[in-house]
């Protein structure tokens, strides 16, 4: 729900800025608040004794290539392109965890998984769908495909971390990252004072980066990495599409934004194959209650 409500603010920070300036900023504002929240006492992290490489490898995964590759990716396609490239992030997912972790999916979580990916398609597709037949933007958003699907896995392999303590080195390594790319783009134009000042010149800017700081990478990252630490990869995954309906929903009742019966049915097939991947595990519940009650 939190991803899903943040493609509102994308609109409208970008309107007066470069994503890589949202980036920048975004990454930035949600370090400062972690790093104050460790300050405090309110939150802990200890990385000692702990393999590094894991955690690292998930930074790497996402936040940066996976946002390298969305950011550019929706900027050299069209929205439906994306929408429909983004969508396979859950059937990607599923393949990395069957074959980095041995973790196979059920039948009824694969079913559900491509429920929810046909659901995301035809919503996408009923907005407009048109092509730009962008070789490198179809390469960068198969890298976000690719790395997300990645990240997901490396995040159950670094079980020895806290999900706070991952969420803190991710948002410590977009900050490091996606600050010095606005820089840089900035001093391109010759104008980095425009960078630091827009937050000050453009309110709904600062709007837009307070939440997606906060809301879509201090909260909504944990809550990822936390998802996936205790339910798996597979049944996380099938979760993605409800930021589809979301988005969808947030733009009708916030943006005025319209409405087709298309994207109604797309919601309902992306809410059925959610269900659908996470039965197994309403299943499982309640057979491991009657077998503990028989005991």
């Amino acid at each position: 729900m939190l991803y899903g409500l943040s493609y509102i603010f994308t609109k409208q920070a970008t309107a007066v800025a470069s994503p890589l300036a949202l980036l920048g900023w975004r990454f930035l504002l949600a370090f400062v608040v972690m790093s104050g929240l460790i300050v405090v006492g309110v939150i802990h992290v200890s990385f000692k004794g702990k393999r590094l490489r894991p955690l690292l490898l998930v930074a790497l995964f996402d936040p940066v290539l996976y946002f390298i590759g969305e950011t550019f990716g929706i900027s050299h396609t069209t929205a439906s392109e994306s929408g429909v490239f983004l969508a396979c992030i859950p059937v990607a997912a599923l393949l990395a965890s069957a074959w980095l972790l041995h973790k196979y999916p059920t039948r009824l979580q694969v079913i559900g998984i491509l429920i929810t990916l046909i659901g995301v398609i035809v919503t996408v597709l009923a907005a407009g769908a048109s092509a730009s037949l962008s070789l490198i933007g179809y390469l960068f958003l198969l890298l976000a495909v690719v790395t997300y699907a990645l990240y997901s896995v490396y995040v159950d392999k670094a079980s020895a971390y806290t999900g706070i303590e991952i969420t803190y080195i991710m948002l410590t390594a977009g900050a490091v990252v996606f600050v010095t790319m606005a820089l840089i783009e900035a001093l391109e134009h010759g104008n980095p004072q425009a960078l630091f000042s827009l937050p000050v010149k453009h309110p709904s800017f600062a709007v837009a980066v307070a939440y997606q700081g906060i809301g879509s990478s201090v909260l909504a990252l944990f809550l990822s990495n936390f998802a996936i630490a205790q339910i798996g990869v597979n049944k996380t995954a099938s979760f993605i599409g409800i930021s589809t309906v979301v988005s969808i929903i947030a733009g009708v009742l916030l943006l005025g934004e319209a409405f087709s019966s298309a994207q109604l049915i797309g919601a309902a097939v992306i809410i059925c194959g959610v269900y659908t991947a996470n039965n197994t595990f309403h299943r499982q519940k309640r057979q491991s209650q009657i077998e503990k009650k028989s005991d």
